[in-house]
């Protein structure tokens, strides 16, 4: 990346103005089109548990405002093109918040009440700035760190370098040192001009042969079963739920993935297929996936926005072997690396799918492997713990998002409201564990014989479900033989589609009957049937 340092000098003469960067000018334009969306906000919130020098921390937070050009900058038009403008400085508060005033059994749902509230609070681009930080004081001892910023200067590696380098400074600074800090080679309004100038012509003509090719044909939506009807437009309201992959089956994965020369993020992705494929019932599988798009060394240290979404399509064929599905997600994933600059946007614009606002484009699910190379955040005096932040919205039906620590694969599960209940994802947490467990211990097995269901869910199946219900017999010739009388299912039907005539009875892609529809199709047919000459226990074919 020689080129970018003299792109660099290039413009010493202009150094306040920069093109964006393409992920930037499409941030910018979804700001245009809806202005003050927090959706693309990137916050964190860190648990502080011993003496905290507040006046150091801002120190450290404007030292970090200074190295990095990303933190200073705003977003402006200049003769109708947007431009990032650089700001020679721009000096950050650290908004201190005393809960002292709340009951004590109750600061720590309020403090957390207040990070969700920070991190759905826009951004001015235009005037600036792009990073918000707060302390919430809970206890004199027990403090909460809001680090906010906007994803048109980060994304999640860029919060691992945020964090990263806190560490240095306040190590550094309370102990009286200076900076500790090496000077960054670039900045990244450098690297946004260097990627305008170099993906162009064949570069870019080759991404975009790639991913023409590889989604041609391509299904628009993975029809999972939801809880509620897909409504005519995403409100993006979601919530989330955290578990775990036990250490037992990572060890297993890892040790499966470096025997046929993959990676755990491959596995856990092929399983991840198999366990949609078996909710939707479809073979052609399309999920999202987030790459650092790091790849150069300079811009590794850096914060801002680099990352990029690609599509993984899988062909789940159920005869095939768990192994040679890892083969065929490595050699995807392997491609989909090697074609990772074309921005999401133009990749969407490039097989053009219809357009619908009750999904996103492409894919509806992604799977998310957290693996930024920063370790836990340690501070003189101080212990430090990540809060989970659930600020109620998703993009996505589904996010899976994993990070491996001491051995276990943290799971966060974010989901569509709209779509799901908690229990539903509940029980799709539990079979991907079974299915990840089951394929890594029998890679040869055909993925049809690949369990999900766990011993505990197995015997409810059998012991509790299967169980005759209070005051019902049996079932025999279309009879439901009952205590005190006998009725038909097809009686049993009708009192419920008389009962729940408006709720959805049967979903299938975007089409939904609701009870009282489906009773009167039922009846239009046994009509037409009966008109023809059927009678009771006459065989019907339907083709």
């Amino acid at each position: 990346m020689a080129s970018i340092n003299q792109q660099t000098a290039a413009n010493d003469t202009d150094m306040l103005l920069f093109p964006m960067s393409f992920g930037q000018q499409r941030l910018w334009i979804l700001e245009q089109l809806e202005p003050g969306n927090p959706f693309y906000n990137v916050p964190a919130a860190v648990r502080l548990v011993g003496g905290v020098d507040v006046a150091l921390f801002e120190r450290c937070l404007n030292a970090l405002v200074e190295r990095h050009e990303s933190l200073r900058t705003r977003f402006v038009t200049v003769d109708g093109e947007p431009m990032q403008l650089i700001e020679a400085a721009m000096p950050l508060t650290l908004e201190l918040t005393d809960l002292a005033s709340i009951a004590p059994g109750e600061r720590r749902d309020h403090a957390l009440a207040l990070a969700r509230e920070d991190a759905l609070q826009p951004f001015d681009l235009k005037n600036g700035p792009v990073i918000r930080a707060r302390l919430l004081a809970v206890h004199p001892d027990e403090h909460i760190l809001l680090l906010t910023l906007h994803h048109i200067v980060s994304d999640g590696w860029s919060m691992g370098v945020l964090l990263y380098e806190i560490q240095a400074l306040y190590g550094a600074f309370v102990q009286g040192r200076a900076s500790p800090l090496p000077e960054l080679d670039i900045q990244y309004a450098d690297y946004a001009q260097w990627q305008r100038e170099w993906f162009t012509g064949d570069v870019k003509q080759q991404q975009v042969d790639y991913w023409r090719e590889r989604l041609a044909g391509a299904p628009q939506q993975l029809t999972l079963p939801t809880d509620r009807s897909r409504p005519a437009e995403q409100s993006f309201k979601g919530a989330l739920i955290n578990t775990s992959v036990p250490a037992a089956t990572v060890a297993a994965v890892n040790a499966f993935a470096r025997g046929c020369g993959s990676t755990l993020f491959m596995v856990v992705a092929a399983a991840f297929n198999v366990l949609l494929a078996r909710y939707a019932g479809q073979d052609d599988i399309c999920i999202g996936t987030p790459l650092a798009n790091r790849a150069r060394s300079e811009v590794e240290p850096l914060i801002g926005f680099f990352v990029n979404t690609v599509v993984l399509r899988t062909r789940v064929d159920a005869h095939h072997s768990f192994a040679a599905l890892v083969d065929q997600v490595r050699t995807g994933m392997l491609e989909a690396s090697a074609h990772q600059d074309l921005p999401f946007d133009q990749v969407v614009d490039l097989v053009n799918p219809d357009r619908n606002l009750s999904y996103s484009p492409l894919f509806q699910v992604m799977l998310v492997l957290q693996n930024a190379p920063f370790g836990a955040l340690e501070l003189p005096g101080l212990t430090l713990t990540a809060l989970p932040l659930d600020r109620g919205v998703t993009k996505y039906d589904i996010r899976l998002s994993l990070e491996e620590r001491d051995g276990v694969l943290q799971a966060e599960w974010q989901y569509s409201t709209d779509l799901f209940e908690l229990a539903g994802i509940e029980r799709m947490a539990r079979h991907f564990n079974t299915l990840l467990a089951a394929a890594v211990a029998n890679p040869g097995a055909a993925l049809a014989n690949l369990p999900m269901q766990d011993a505990h869910e197995k015997a409810r199946i059998l012991a509790e479900w299967d169980r005759k219900q209070p005051g019902f017999s049996r079932i025999a010739d279309g009879e439901l033989l009952q205590a005190g009388g006998a009725a038909s299912v097809i009686d049993l039907f009708a009192r419920s589609a008389a009962r729940q005539g408006g709720a959805a009875a049967v979903e299938h892609g975007a089409t939904m009957l609701t009870y009282a529809q489906l009773d009167a199709r039922a009846n239009q047919l046994a009509n037409g049937l009966a008109a023809l000459g059927a009678g009771k226990g006459a065989v019907v074919a339907i083709v």
